[in-house]
């Protein structure tokens, strides 16, 4: 089975879940392969959640023999630095300040701003006291800039 089935059907079993996969890495050999799974959903995923979902796609590979050799599995969330990949992770961000490289009239341009609101695909973004509405088609990267 290619990597893409073996992808599309993780992905299937992650969504069951009640999570979004949003980055999937497979790499190794015929000895071992090393599946990196990165989870996320509309609230803060925990260890409990990255447990749930490894034993899923456990049983899925093992099922389905979805891999013909050893392997690793690793689930976690991404890390805050990973840009966001879905409009359904934005709402667990807001009042966060974001990075955002955006489309307007044709031309990209870059905000640095607080998320307020999220409504439908409309993304309230806060800057010096003037707020920026985003569609979130328009938006090519976003990622939580982070504070301390």
């Amino acid at each position: 089975m290619g990597k893409t089935e073996i992808l599309t059907k993780i992905e299937e079993i992650v969504s069951t879940q009640g999570f979004l996969l949003v980055d999937a890495v497979l790499r190794g050999d015929s000895h071992l392969r090393i599946i990196e799974l990165y989870i996320d959903g509309e609230k803060a995923v925990t260890a409990d959640d990255c447990t749930n979902v490894s034993r899923a796609v456990h049983d899925l590979i093992e099922t389905e023999n979805l891999i013909d050799a050893n392997y690793r599995l690793d689930v976690s969330s991404p890390g805050v630095d990973r840009p966001l990949k879905f409009l359904a992770q934005y709402g667990k961000h807001i009042n966060r300040k974001f990075e955002v490289n955006y489309l307007e009239n044709g031309e990209t341009k870059k905000l640095n701003a607080k998320l307020v609101k999220v409504e439908n695909d409309i993304l309230y973004f806060e800057e010096k006291q003037t707020e920026h509405k985003i569609n979130y088609k328009d938006i090519i990267k976003a990622k939580v800039l982070i504070s301390f």
